[in-house]
């Protein structure tokens, strides 16, 4: 079973779905988003910027970046029952692990330092597979939802990479689609045929065919640096972090204009939809909550005070 099937039946069968929230002070925080109460706290490395629930539910996994000259090269293990780190584990030589994808069982990670994607296996602890993108600046990943698909965004080349294999699972093939500079958040369409990337260096979304393997349109939006981008479960919403403004900007997916730009922080980063669609999470990172958005009426509803620095975000289903 893929992550999103997982997450979908996990969330609609427990109504005490829990919050991960990576904080950058270097902890994982578990929080009950209903009541915004902190259950409990687990350690990372440094500089950590993003975080994943394995697919069983049994695991925090987060990705130490590091910090200033001293890359990260280590994934934080977090036992969601004892709030303990269980593994610090080595990706070395690979360096500035970041973006993080669970499914099937793995956690898929990005190295930005080394142009590298690879697997991670909760059950045996080991890290099982590398690939170089040849890419510069691989930072966010995501999985189709059958899996054979990996898509990579890669800041410093401003593109978006799609490998597929038709069978064997060794035998990777990349196509790597040009898009715009600093090209950074993605995500793609809940039909699977598009994938939006917000490009931060000029102010663009590039859309992707995804069967095609290239851009059918590129279009403005009035964000001064977009750090994350994620559709809504119905694929009608489009929503943008900038981490310059701390605005949300929401774009209607048909018309591909904007709907309303909503004030969350001074920056915000992650971004977190509910199964629902009905709220949007958003980590303000340099005011220390996350925002509650209220898609339905397109304003902000709440504050949860997480710890420092709150940043990548996911969900694990209620114990």
């Amino acid at each position: 079973m893929n992550r999103a099937k997982f997450l979908a039946l996990a969330l609609a069968s427990s109504a005490a779905a829990q919050l991960l929230v990576l904080n950058k002070e270097g902890n994982v925080a578990v929080v009950d988003p209903a009541s915004g109460k902190v259950l409990g706290r687990g350690p990372t490395g440094d500089g950590p910027h993003e975080v994943v629930s394995t697919t069983d539910g049994r695991y925090a996994v987060a990705s130490n970046y590091g910090t200033g000259q001293a890359p990260g090269h280590t994934l934080s293990v977090i036992d969601l029952k004892t709030y303990q780190e269980v593994h610090r584990v080595d990706l070395s030589p690979e360096t500035r692990p970041h973006g993080l994808f669970a499914a099937e069982g793995k956690v898929y990670f990005t190295c930005e330092g080394s142009k590298t994607i690879g697997t991670y296996d909760p059950a045996t602890n080991r890290v099982d597979w590398i690939l170089g993108t040849g890419q510069d600046g691989t930072h966010m990943i995501e999985l189709s939802r059958d899996g054979r698909m990996i898509f990579t965004s890669n800041i410093g080349s401003g593109t978006i990479s799609i490998f597929e294999h038709s069978g064997n699972p060794a035998d990777w093939h990349q196509s790597v689609v040009k898009v715009g500079r600093g090209s950074e958040g993605f995500d793609v369409s809940p039909d699977g045929k598009e994938l939006w990337a917000a490009n931060a260096g000029d102010g663009t979304v590039s859309v992707i065919d995804i069967a095609a393997r290239k851009v059918t349109d590129t279009f403005a939006v009035e964000s001064k640096r977009s750090n994350r981008l994620k559709f809504t479960p119905d694929g009608k919403r489009a929503l943008i972090s900038d981490v310059t403004t701390g605005n949300l900007v929401v774009i209607d997916v048909a018309s591909r204009k904007e709907i309303k730009s909503i004030k969350v922080g001074t920056g915000i980063a992650g971004i977190l939809v509910s199964s629902d669609g009905s709220k949007a999470y958003l980590g303000a990172t340099p005011d220390n909550y996350v925002g509650v958005v209220d898609l339905s009426t397109l304003k902000m509803t709440g504050k949860i005070s997480t710890g420092k620095g709150p940043d990548g975000m996911d969900w694990v289903s209620g114990r």
